[in-house]
């Protein structure tokens, strides 16, 4: 379960952000291993960053979990990476799914709600599952940079948040890649031979759900192409937990 401030009164989560932030990528994965084990785990949607935080993890011998939510509308492109990826590092990777099928969300919710209700189809789909998963764990690690968009800019490397106020359940957000550029994470995915997502060979710079990503025009944030036409930019898995203490 996540932990309570009670039971760690001497965690500094300042004084630590502010240490890790001077560490190789690396050196704050080890440091999280360390102090938390599998009770800290990876999530990604399989963009660069993300795959570098794993490659870096596997090639240390640290075992964190692995998992993605599958909203059932990913790209294909997407599905057959994630099975490129298992192959690669010899690691299972969890998909995590919603409590409704498309189907059922059809039926209770109508057809297509991503066309008229975007922010209700994220919750459902994404949010609403990755808070069932976020109740086992201490640590969510991500691969959020403070280049990707204007939402992103005041991201810190380690945040605390309160996940569950009943409870008094909080939750680390550990951030490693944060002061990463897009070129460096680039480089060091050609340089590792590492798989990725063929869309971004097609313009694509973030990839989600296939009804909402579409590619960017050069000059654009890497998040311009998701939810055209919706003055949005973040699903909700980055926001939901309000503000970090």
């Amino acid at each position: 379960m996540a932990f309570t401030l009670d039971s760690k009164p001497d965690l500094d989560v300042p004084g630590m952000s502010e240490s890790l932030e001077q560490k190789p990528l690396k050196d704050v994965l080890s440091w999280c291993w360390e102090m938390f084990g599998d009770r800290a785990a990876i999530g990604t949607s399989f963009q660069g960053s993300g795959l570098v935080i794993i490659d870096h993890a596997r090639k240390a011998g640290l075992d964190f979990p692995i998992f993605t939510i599958d909203t059932g509308l990913l790209f294909p492109e997407t599905t057959a990476l994630k099975k490129r990826l298992e192959d690669l590092w010899t690691v299972d990777i969890e998909s995590i799914t919603p409590e409704q099928t498309l189907e059922e969300q059809a039926e209770t919710m109508g057809s297509e709600l991503w066309k008229t209700r975007p922010d209700t189809c994220c919750q459902m789909r994404k949010v609403l599952p990755l808070q069932s998963k976020l109740a086992t764990l201490d640590v969510w690690i991500t691969g959020v940079r403070r280049g990707q968009s204007e939402h992103r800019k005041n991201t810190g490397i380690l945040e605390l948040y309160e996940f569950d106020k009943l409870r008094s359940h909080y939750l680390l957000k550990l951030n490693p890649m944060v002061n990463w550029s897009r070129e460096r994470v680039w480089q060091y995915l050609g340089e590792e031979n590492i798989p990725y997502n063929e869309l971004h060979d097609r313009g694509y710079r973030s990839i989600g759900c296939w009804p909402c990503t579409r590619p960017v025009n050069e000059g654009q944030d890497e998040r311009a192409g998701r939810w055209e036409g919706f003055e949005k930019t973040e699903c909700g898995i980055h926001t939901f937990l309000g503000q970090g203490i």
